[in-house]
């Protein structure tokens, strides 16, 4: 399977350091050229199906990826979502004293063992129905990272030690059913510049 792996544009939350979880978010208007750079970037590639968050700022950078994929299959699912951070939506990392909305464990919402349970799903899941297919995830940093992770076979400490990922990075890997992989890019930002 050859996956490709990209976060959504920049929200203006992500300019305030707030931990979105599962609020929709709003593209900011740098996320919206960068989301229209990375649609030009993807506008030549082959991919057999398209697999999307629901939340609002994946569902407008996937759109511009469309522009150039309309006639590809493209399946929106709650899976694909950022961590579900429970009382801490919408609270900054400045407030929580959080490097990232990765390394806080909520009281209510998803706890680091089950997100990190569910990006391993999501791989394995991938890995099983699209074996030899090429696939574009469009998702956010946090899940994307976790399967990045997952790919690269670390837990989740090593995981978060892993550079995080930029607004529209792209990530490409191929990967076999055993779990060898082969590394094209990881994180690369170069349509932006």
């Amino acid at each position: 399977m050859k996956l490709f792996i990209t976060r959504h544009g920049e929200t203006e939350e992500n300019k305030l350091g707030i931990l979105q979880g599962h609020m929709p978010g709003q593209l900011s208007k740098e996320g919206i050229e960068q989301a229209k750079a990375l649609a030009h970037r993807l506008k030549d590639e082959y991919f057999d199906v398209i697999y999307s968050s629901d939340l609002k700022r994946v569902v407008d950078t996937t759109q511009e990826i469309m522009a150039y994929h309309h006639d590809k299959k493209l399946v929106f699912t709650e899976e694909l979502r950022e961590r579900d951070f429970g009382e801490l939506t919408g609270k900054t990392r400045q407030e929580l004293q959080a490097g990232s909305g990765l390394d806080v464990e909520p009281k209510q919402g998803e706890s680091k063992a089950a997100f990190f349970a569910r990006a391993k799903k999501i791989l394995q899941d991938l890995l099983v129905k699209h074996e030899k297919e090429t696939v574009l995830l469009v998702c956010h940093g946090g899940i994307g990272q976790l399967i990045i992770a997952q790919i690269f076979g670390k837990n989740y400490e090593e995981m978060l030690a892993m550079e995080k990922l930029g607004n529209t990075s792209l990530s490409i890997f191929e990967i076999a059913l055993d779990g060898t992989y082969q590394e094209i890019y990881y994180n690369s930002t170069s349509h932006l510049k």
